[in-house]
């Protein structure tokens, strides 16, 4: 079995460039939006770390997927 590192995923504020792009892209707004500005973080990954490898390819932040799984749901959306 190969081994998995975690590539902690900063929950810090967006980068201008993204912020921008975001409301260029969707100038009526979307949903993950207002959530990330009224909640801020929903989920950290140092709780996970302990589940991951130091050595081996990143996973994918385990905040990032949880927050996906928030929306996706939030959206009515299948995981199909």
């Amino acid at each position: 079995m190969g081994w998995v590192s975690l590539e902690s995923w900063d929950d810090g504020e967006a980068p201008e460039l993204t912020a921008r792009v975001v409301r260029a892209s969707f100038p009526k707004g979307t949903l993950a939006v207002p959530v990330r500005e009224a909640l801020g973080p929903l989920f950290e990954d140092k709780p996970f770390a302990e589940a991951f490898s130091t050595r081996g390819r990143p996973a994918v932040s385990p905040g990032a997927l949880a927050l996906a799984s928030v929306l996706q749901y939030a959206e009515g959306l299948t995981d199909r």
